[in-house]
């Protein structure tokens, strides 16, 4: 059985917003915040983070669809997103 894939958002400290996807969320950001050798190079030194928006996607190749189409959205189309 295949696990169930997320897709979720994390706002830095500057403001700058986040996409990935995991299959478990909690364990994810928690890597994200520590900055250790799992975190996004992107993420290293901007927090303290904030999960601003996650999403069941399904599987993993859904996943990654779906991150390239929030990916391509400009900030003010993510923003009325997490809200």
């Amino acid at each position: 059985m295949e696990k169930v894939w997320y897709l979720y958002m994390v706002k830095c400290t500057n403001g700058h917003l986040y996409t990935g996807i995991t299959t478990d969320i909690d364990r994810r950001f928690h890597e994200h915040q520590s900055g250790g050798k799992k975190a996004a190079k992107f993420l290293k030194g901007k927090g303290p983070l904030q999960l601003v928006y996650q999403e069941m996607v399904g599987s993993h190749s859904q996943a990654l669809k779906r991150e390239i189409s929030i990916k391509k959205l400009t900030r003010s189309q993510k923003l009325i997103l997490i809200t």
